[in-house]
């Protein structure tokens, strides 16, 4: 009896054991593993597709641009996220808006690679604007702002517009190829701001509690974390990803709904793209 038993053991084999540890690794959650790789078990609404490299751009070498300056003010420093007051002159912003005129069409939203339109989760109009010297300026503002980073370059830019009832539910900007190529960063821009709602929620920071900050965020909502207020020519920053290429969960946020008028917003995207050479 004791030499069946005996022989019914066996070692496993080194491939065996692997699939038994990845199955075990899994049930636990994966620790350890950049919560992008599982899109399925998070909420989130892709801002866009993954950056392809022509939609990638650089300030042209030479670029002359008239100095502008704003006020910073660090609002946390894990993850990083700034609102900077001023971030855009009147002119530049009523530019940005002159050109979308033409230009807008309905918004759409990437959920793992498919495109369509859902009112329930995205309802505004984008314009892909034209790369004139005043938008070229903007670009080179946004590099300058982050220290120049290395291999870092500016996603094509978009405006877009928030009517009544316009709004863009809870979601992240991560986009990511791999750990060589991902959206390190975003910023939030009001181009115009004639409207009561619209605010950018992000429900996993909280409020801050000095009453300084009231100029700049809704003290007075109910709503769950902080909501930054719109207001023509301002910005928000954040990082999307900390320094291991893990993206930050506090980064999830919304546009809230406009409740009236109209909001005109500008993303701008940093992508991060080893290897790649400006044109």
């Amino acid at each position: 009896m004791a030499s069946s038993k005996k022989e019914s053991f066996r070692w496993r084999t080194p491939v065996e054991i692997g699939l038994i540890a990845a199955v075990i690794y899994v049930l636990l959650g994966a620790p350890g593993v950049p919560t992008w790789i599982w899109p399925e078990s998070t909420p989130i609404h892709e801002a866009s597709p993954r950056a392809k490299i022509e939609s990638l751009v650089y300030p042209s070498e030479g670029l002359q641009c008239p100095k502008h300056t704003y006020d910073v003010h660090v609002f946390s420093a894990t993850p990083l996220i700034i609102y900077i007051d001023g971030f855009l002159s009147d002119e530049e912003a009523h530019h940005l808006v002159d050109m979308s005129a033409t230009k807008w069409q309905t918004s759409t939203v990437f959920n793992k690679g498919v495109e369509s339109t859902d009112e329930s989760v995205r309802k505004s109009e984008k314009a892909l604007i034209d790369r004139d010297q005043t938008v070229q300026c903007i670009e080179q503002r946004a590099l300058a702002f982050q220290g120049w980073p290395a291999e870092t370059f500016i996603e094509r830019l978009w405006t877009q517009r928030y009517n009544v009832s316009g709004h863009y539910a809870h979601h992240y900007d991560w986009a990511t190829t791999s750990k060589t190529s991902r959206r390190s960063s975003t910023f939030m821009v009001y181009l115009s701001a004639e409207c009561t709602g619209g605010g950018t929620q992000f429900p996993r920071i909280d409020r801050p509690n000095e009453s300084k900050w009231c100029q700049f965020v809704d003290c007075d909502g109910e709503t769950e974390g902080v909501t930054f207020k719109p207001r023509a020519g301002s910005a928000v920053f954040w990082n999307n990803f900390d320094a291991d290429g893990r993206g930050y969960k506090e980064t999830i946020h919304a546009g809230m709904p406009v409740t009236s008028g109209t909001k005109i917003g500008l993303n701008i995207w940093s992508w991060y793209q080893a290897g790649h050479v400006p044109e």
